[in-house]
């Protein structure tokens, strides 16, 4: 087996994050080295509390640092109507491990300066400021990246606008600047993740299989998570545990090379992504889009994961 793979994960949990935190931490695939957390989901105090809280229950000893309270420019709008109030949807978890003092882009930049040329994962299951930020104050570093995967963006409609998915329009100018930092990225859009659909069938095979503390947080996080409209009342669509799985197991997906630019200016399409999937701007590609997904094998592997 391969040596794990060094990551850092900047999230803002939210609901789905946390499946794609306990999922990352479980992960023997993955070494977590530092966690990085942002205002998104929920404001950044109450993210930072998430976090720290998921850290304790994966049972994982990692530095939990906060970064950015809002976006290069604007403010966050949290989601409560899926997240509630806390973030995790009303679950309440154990008080997780202080917070690592410091700041997140400074956090990030010192990981990348020990690290070997390439080595690095950044995954960012949150609005992309943070990663922004640490590769903006220091763009050399980024030669200590090996890839950086993304849960952001469409190809089609938005879940927060019409346009635009919610990461991405929290805050464009930072994935921007991430797909312009001339390392890869790979983007698990709202078309990928939905086909991770959770529904109550699937939730239930997950109890039924038993396992502890983090599987069962897990289902209960998942089960709280109101169906959405965009799948009939279904179910909900499993965003952020679509990036993690591509770095675990990334036969259960296919993909394909493409150009992404970012809507930057205002109105009513700020945020959406314009992914060039047929290459007809005749641009150079500068992302891999996360096409199809294999769901029973995906959450054939959370159920794996989760209950070791």
């Amino acid at each position: 087996m391969p040596p794990p793979r060094p990551v850092v994960l900047d999230c803002d949990p939210g609901t789905d994050d946390a499946i794609a935190f306990l999922l990352a931490l479980a992960s023997p695939e993955l070494d977590v080295r530092l966690v990085t957390v942002a205002g998104g989901n929920v404001r950044l105090e109450r993210a930072l509390a998430n976090a720290r809280a998921l850290v304790g229950l994966g049972g994982r000893v990692v530095p939990v640092v906060a970064g950015a309270a809002r976006p290069l420019l604007g403010a966050f709008a949290a989601e409560r109507a899926v997240h509630g109030d806390d973030g995790l949807a009303g679950l309440t978890l154990p008080e997780g491990p202080p917070a690592t003092p410091g700041i997140a882009a400074d956090a990030i930049r010192t990981v990348l300066r020990a690290a070997q040329p390439g080595s690095i994962t950044l995954m960012g299951i949150a609005p992309a400021t943070n990663l922004a930020l640490a590769l903006a104050t220091e763009p050399a570093l980024a030669q200590g990246v090996a890839e950086i995967v993304l849960m952001s963006g469409a190809w089609a409609e938005g879940n927060w606008t019409p346009a635009a998915e919610f990461n991405a329009f929290a805050d464009p100018e930072a994935l921007a600047m991430l797909l312009a930092s001339g390392r890869p990225v790979t983007l698990a859009t709202l078309e990928l993740t939905a086909q991770a659909l959770c529904t109550p069938a699937r939730i239930a095979a997950l109890r039924a299989s038993g396992g502890g503390a983090p599987l069962r947080a897990a289902c209960d996080i998942m089960a709280a998570v109101p169906p959405s409209r965009r799948f009939g009342g279904a179910g909900h669509a499993l965003h952020d545990p679509c990036a993690v799985a591509w770095l675990v197991a990334p036969h259960l997906f296919t993909t394909r090379e493409v150009h992404v630019a970012v809507d930057l200016g205002p109105g009513p399409s700020r945020g959406r992504t314009v992914i060039d999937r047929w290459g007809r701007l005749r641009q150079p590609t500068n992302a891999r889009l996360l096409e199809t997904l294999d769901a029973d094998g995906f959450f054939a592997l959370l159920r794996k994961t989760l209950g070791s």
